[in-house]
């Protein structure tokens, strides 16, 4: 999307500044990893940008993962759970509705197929997410999400409530956009976490808009454990991933490529292949 704030420089000046922004956004990753946790959330390999669904309409999405090589005992890895993450599909059903101008509502259904094991609930999401300030107010666009995690399937994860907090975090720099989500997770009420603090993770991307149809980007995922009480390096997951993503006849958007891990505790390879359609469906709510 475009800014409303404009610098006066020469080209020279701006590719700087968008190697700097590079730079940062690498280093800004490089380290978390230091710090970072053992869990990534697999049903959820997305980054969010600012931009929300516009009032009354919504976008129907379907996100898949797949460990191509993962870890054969279930805690390691994406899984949280007993069940290895070796083989495993992730699939996750959701709807977002544009409620406001300012404010959109999501529900998610994370589903899975374990290997051998046929098809899984594996738990629902119920989600926020709204623009922070007008679009050109600030430097950077800023956003916020807000999301109520239920699992009551103990194979895939032991935190049957939890809580998730982001800031949404973008630049555009003429065809480059740059996309930070910092994340705050805690287990609230019911699980052995209950009375543990926050955990802090990420999700970036940097995306270059080459055609409608096809354009690159990159992606990055990783977690902290708690805040408190990080955990060691080799337990630690990180993932990048290169990836294609576009828009397809009749507005079906895509999102396509395989993730590599960077520590000793992360899936290998995973590939993520996500589609969303956007329809107009009308006006539910009258704010």
């Amino acid at each position: 999307m475009d800014s409303s704030m404009k610098f006066r420089d020469d080209p020279i000046g701006r590719r700087r500044r968008h190697r700097r922004l590079i730079g940062s956004i690498v280093l800004f990753v490089l380290l978390l990893s230091n710090h970072a946790a053992s869990q990534v959330d697999p049903w959820e390999l997305e980054v969010y940008p600012y931009a929300i669904e516009a009032k009354g309409m919504a976008e129907f999405e379907t996100g898949n993962a797949v460990t191509a090589k993962g870890h054969s005992v279930g805690g390691s890895g994406t899984s949280s759970g007993t069940f290895p993450s070796e083989a495993m599909w992730y699939q996750q059903f959701e709807i977002d509705y544009g409620v406001t101008d300012r404010v959109e509502a999501d529900v998610m259904l994370d589903m899975a197929l374990p290997r051998g094991q046929g098809y899984w609930y594996a738990g629902s999401k119920y989600s926020l997410r709204g623009k922070l300030l007008d679009e050109g107010a600030s430097p950077v666009e800023l956003g916020w999400y807000a999301e109520l995690e239920w699992r009551k399937t103990p194979q895939f994860d032991t935190n049957e409530l939890q809580l998730d907090l982001r800031p949404i975090i973008e630049k555009d720099l003429d065809r480059l956009s740059v996309v930070l989500n910092p994340k705050f997770e805690k287990a609230i009420f019911l699980g052995p976490n209950k009375n543990k603090g926050f955990e802090f993770g990420y999700a970036a991307g940097i995306y270059f808009q080459w055609l409608r149809e096809v354009s690159p980007g990159v992606e990055f995922y990783g977690g902290i454990g708690f805040i408190n009480d990080s955990e060691p390096l080799q337990r630690q997951q990180h993932y990048i991933f290169p990836l294609l993503r576009g828009e397809l006849p009749e507005g079906l958007e895509y999102s396509v490529g395989p993730g590599f891990g960077l520590s000793p505790g992360s899936d290998r390879v995973l590939v993520k292949l996500n589609f969303g359609l956007e329809r107009s469906v009308g006006e539910l709510f009258n704010p």
